[in-house]
């Protein structure tokens, strides 16, 4: 939770196990699961798949804030993609990838 407080997430627990995370507009619902295992995807990693996708309405903004933060991974540089979004990803502590991402603006002829 604490890795996420860097983040600029304000964090409530609920025992057993479960968890809101909230930033601006954000809400991220977290649970945890005794002897979970996630299932084995060997091209996960390959593919970059990513396990929560969050928009926003200035991610520039949050990718100077983020990229300063030395607890946190930048795992793919802020682009744009081909489907309309520019996006960076982080990698939290367990290995999960957070993408957050803003609509590319319509060009104006």
């Amino acid at each position: 939770m604490e890795w996420y407080k860097q983040l600029g997430f304000d964090s409530r627990y609920f025992p057993p196990g479960f968890a809101i995370l909230r930033r601006d507009k954000v809400e991220i619902f977290l649970q945890q699961q005794p002897d979970y295992v996630a299932p084995d995807d060997p091209g996960r990693q390959d593919r970059e798949a990513w396990d929560v996708y969050i928009v926003t309405d200035n991610v520039k903004s949050l990718y100077d804030e983020y990229s300063t933060l030395p607890g946190v991974a930048i795992s793919r540089a802020l682009c744009p993609q081909d489907y309309g979004m520019i996006e960076f990803d982080v990698m939290d502590l367990n290995g999960h990838r957070l993408v957050f991402a803003e609509p590319i603006p319509a060009k104006r002829s």
